[in-house]
């Protein structure tokens, strides 16, 4: 039986692949696990795979931080190989597929029975590549964020719970910093359903239980240029414990 998990990460993007994968790995029935985002295919980066949980299962793909959280959640790593036994390849023209050239003959052959240890060397599950999850900050009395994940309606989540900003308030002042455009601020609350929000921009208490950037039947990613790995810059807002939806105009800060 396959399940297809998702084919909706964005291009590049290791880190919201990771998250992916983590949020999932808990409902994935035993067996192998195939994952791919793989911005260093070609290069010097590993093709692996890591025998999980007590060997409930095997996770497949790129040593770049891809399955390091998967990993943690399924168990913890029993071994780990580097795919390099060509003899379980697929013979490639090029070396920029090897999402068809080697994991998925690896997973293939896990799955009609051929052993973990023949697919390649061993190494030691310690070495491999971590992932990175951001870390909030505090700096200048805001509350420093990131956004990890924009999903396909454009809502931008964040590194922080909605416990994190508790102290600041209902009203809040949010600084958008992303990496292109210019900076704005803009007053939100923090709200329970999408609904809630009102005109403009606010902040929801997600599926995942975290705090999303959201528009109410839009896409704030659109809204405010956002994109994973912009900052966002929670404070007290001026206006108090004010119950308005309060959305300001953008303005431009100083660089």
């Amino acid at each position: 039986r396959v399940i297809d998990l998702t084919h909706e990460i964005a291009p590049f993007d290791v880190r919201a692949g990771s998250l992916a994968l983590a949020r999932c790995i808990s409902y994935v029935p035993s067996g192998i696990v195939l994952a791919v985002v793989d911005p260093g295919v070609g290069t010097a980066r590993r093709p692996i795979a890591v025998s999980v949980g007590g060997g409930r299962g095997v996770l497949i793909g790129p040593d770049n931080g891809l399955l390091s959280m998967g990993v943690a959640l399924a168990g913890g790593a029993d071994a780990a190989v580097v795919l390099n036994n060509v003899e379980h390849h697929l013979a490639a023209p090029g070396a920029t597929f090897a999402g068809r050239d080697i994991f998925a003959p690896a997973a293939a052959h896990l799955c009609n029975g051929v052993a973990l240890s023949d697919l390649g060397e061993a190494i030691d599950p310690a070495l491999l590549l971590p992932g990175v999850v951001p870390l909030s900050r505090t700096e200048n009395g805001a509350l420093v964020a990131e956004v990890t994940w924009v999903d396909r309606y454009g809502n931008c989540q964040l590194n922080i719970g909605p416990d994190e900003v508790a102290g600041f308030g209902e009203q809040l002042n949010v600084e958008i910093a992303p990496v292109t455009g210019e900076r704005v601020v803009r007053s939100m609350r923090v709200v329970r359903a999408f609904a809630e929000i009102g005109g403009g921009v606010g902040l929801v208490v997600d599926s995942f239980g975290m705090l999303a950037v959201c528009v109410d039947r839009g896409s704030a990613a659109a809204e405010l240029s956002l994109a994973a790995g912009d900052s966002v810059h929670i404070s007290a807002s001026p206006e108090g414990s004010s119950s308005a939806t309060g959305v300001t105009t953008s303005v431009t800060l100083r660089r």
